[in-house]
């Protein structure tokens, strides 16, 4: 095994999710996956791409080592990812709850807010 089919490997490891999961998310076979990480097989640029978009992994790293695994993420997709995961929380969480409240603010509620968050920083400084 090379240490490309490595990286493959210990992508799938730090993602914390199983081949079987990995593979539906590129559109390829378990099967296929496995082949990957033992060395067997060397993925296509088309795979190697659909990897990169789909987990946010920087393919230098994938391709070559070097760099860092992930692709920092912009503040919007940091906010697109958190909606996504709030999304699939139970109704009653404390983190949803919170977020519908939020979400009725009307523009004076959130001026107050901001100056409740620039006292509480200022007392904390």
């Amino acid at each position: 095994m090379d240490e490309f089919n490595k990286r493959i490997s210990y992508l799938i490891e730090q993602l914390g999710i199983k081949k079987t999961a990995f593979a539906e998310r590129i559109n390829v076979s378990q099967p296929y996956v496995s082949q990957l990480c033992s060395g067997a097989s060397n993925p296509s640029d088309r795979t190697i791409v659909d990897i990169c978009r789909e987990f946010n992994v920087n393919e230098e790293w994938l391709r070559t080592g070097q760099g860092e695994m992930f692709k920092p993420l912009t503040r919007s997709e940091v906010i697109a990812g958190f909606a996504g995961e709030l999304l699939k929380t139970e109704e009653d969480s404390f983190k949803r709850r919170l977020v519908e409240l939020l979400a009725e603010l009307d523009e004076s509620e959130w001026e107050m807010l901001e100056r409740l968050a620039k006292k509480l920083t200022e007392k904390m400084d």
